[in-house]
């Protein structure tokens, strides 16, 4: 009985010898926290996303604290989250909001199948093992892998088998944009004005882009001819728009024979769906 009892004494003074040991050590050796950075902290939405670049909110502010990053970097918290931790560093707000925007249109009904996919159904898997279950080599393969990585609820699927973005939700976080293995993804200014193209088939013959997708770009230079700004160039096939120059005339979106350009204030941001089974390919 005695051994039982010195040993729990000894275990008793043993273990608050080492907890005194190390609050001491732990008061001795911390590191005091930036009170800017728990400030900028306290300004954040707390997300957690990642689209700032940096490992969660903590490792961002840590950054903006230290000089290491700009103050216009939160899409989720926006403009009033950048007006705030401006305000704390003493610096001028700059933000420019943006959107994601899908620059394909090639539903299950425009784009052929290559045949019954059976693989792994994510868009990275039909990709690397098939090179894409589609005619079109560079459409959306309509497995959703951006839905699944859409924190705020943004994404979902139609029933044509393309994504659909709800610009009440979208927060411009980019992570779709990253997840997307095809790219079609874009992060688009939300106060932009012009018309945009939404395709990337870059197959140079009329004949197979038709063959492949019946609303995909045609390489026609229709609205290159007769753009009345001039603001419009092919880039490897697809209509690349000047918004320094371009008046949002619509002169384009008229003349494009696939309806591949819209108008971006009209057409897309205000959560108008996109035309695409109702449309009528030419033949």
């Amino acid at each position: 009985m005695g051994i039982i009892v010195t040993t729990a004494i000894f275990a008793v003074l043993l273990a608050f010898t080492l907890g005194a040991a190390l609050g001491f050590f732990r008061e001795f050796f911390k590191v005091e926290e930036d009170p800017l950075k728990s400030r900028i902290r306290e300004a954040l939405p707390g997300a957690n996303c990642g689209a700032c670049g940096y490992p969660g909110c903590d490792g961002y502010a840590a950054a903006v604290a230290a000089g290491q990053a700009e103050t216009n970097r939160c899409s989720v918290g926006g403009k009033a989250v950048t007006e705030r931790i401006s305000a704390l560093l003493g610096v001028n707000a700059s933000i420019t909001a943006v959107a994601a925007v899908l620059a394909c249109r090639g539903s299950a009904a425009h784009a052929p199948q290559k045949g019954d996919y059976r693989g792994l159904a994510t868009c990275r898997g039909a990709k690397l093992s098939t090179g894409g279950t589609k005619l079109c080599a560079w459409g959306c393969l309509g497995f959703g892998d951006c839905l699944k990585v859409c924190q705020f609820g943004a994404l979902s699927m139609g029933e044509d088998g393309l994504p659909r973005v709800d610009y009440g939700k979208c927060t411009g976080c980019k992570l779709c944009i990253a997840e997307c293995p095809q790219g079609l993804l874009r992060d688009v200014p939300v106060d932009r004005r012009g018309a945009a193209a939404l395709c990337s088939n870059h197959n140079p013959l009329k004949g197979m882009v038709l063959k492949t997708c019946k609303v995909g770009c045609i390489k026609c230079e229709l609205c290159v001819k007769n753009c009345p700004e001039q603001c419009i160039v092919m880039d490897k096939g697809i209509p690349l728009v000047d918004y320094t120059k371009c008046t949002s005339c619509g002169t384009c979106v008229a003349k494009c024979p696939t309806k591949v350009l819209r108008i971006i204030q009209s057409d897309i941001f205000p959560g108008k769906p996109v035309p695409a089974e109702s449309e009528t390919a030419p033949a």
